[in-house]
């Protein structure tokens, strides 16, 4: 089916909310999952995978586990990537300074995908910015990088697993100048470059965002049933039955 970015953003923000979370801001998390969508990226999906782990996970403070001039290593303690990654940004680039090159390491997390728009943010601020992490399914390794100038990034898909820490472990690299990524990229099994990106989010913005069926009703039960759920405490807390 197809639908609106407002449709998508409207209701991914209800489910969101319903989630009551101390941590994570349900606009910017239903922004990031409606240009993952319109990337063609499955933002819904990953959204609807990740909901019963953010419903069920405690609100934990991220903890700087390492830090020194050029890198910090956080553990985010099982939680969704989504709900800190806008943070972890900000406090990275002051970090970084005029420095040219800033690495960010990130340790149990999930909901990686969901990075996508806050890293494709990083070119309108003038940064390049590479990405990598191991999945625990085909493909094994994913390799997402964004040269300066550019809008959309390219991302390379590997069946074999290309580095060694945890599946729950993400690396962003940021800098000033553009990466040499040719030895990174060797035995790339698929690649998504950045034109078919562009194409694809040119398209939505004429014709409407795609969305499998199947996906969007999971969404939508997702939302009312939290809703619901919501409107029953609360009538009970005001004295209803």
């Amino acid at each position: 089916m197809m639908v609106s970015h407002n449709e998508i953003v409207t209701m991914v923000y209800k489910a969101f909310t319903g989630l009551h979370r101390e941590v994570g801001e349900a606009d910017v998390i239903a922004t990031m999952v409606a240009e993952l969508q319109m990337a063609g990226l499955d933002g819904i999906k990953h959204f609807n995978n990740a909901t019963p782990y953010i419903l069920t996970e405690i609100d934990t403070p991220i903890d700087i586990v390492h830090q020194e001039e050029g890198a910090i290593r956080l553990d985010l303690h099982g939680s969704s990537l989504a709900c800190h990654l806008p943070t972890i940004i900000d406090y990275a680039l002051e970090k970084m300074g005029d420095s040219a090159h800033f690495y960010i390491y990130l340790q149990n997390c999930h909901n990686r995908w969901l990075a996508y728009s806050e890293l494709v943010g990083l070119a309108a601020k003038g940064f390049a910015c590479l990405a990598k992490w191991d999945n625990g399914s085909v493909p094994k390794h994913t390799l997402f990088t964004l040269n300066k100038d550019f809008v959309y990034p390219d991302l390379y898909f590997f069946d074999k697993a290309q580095s060694n820490y945890n599946t729950n472990d993400m690396v962003i690299e940021i800098a000033t100048q553009n990466f040499d990524i040719e030895s990174d990229i060797q035995h790339f099994d698929r690649k998504i470059s950045t034109d078919e990106l562009f194409e694809t989010h040119q398209r939505a913005w004429k014709e409407g965002i795609y969305v499998d069926d199947a996906q969007w009703e999971t969404l939508k039960k997702t939302a009312a049933a939290i809703l619901v759920e919501n409107s029953e405490e609360s009538s009970k807390g005001a004295g209803g039955v």
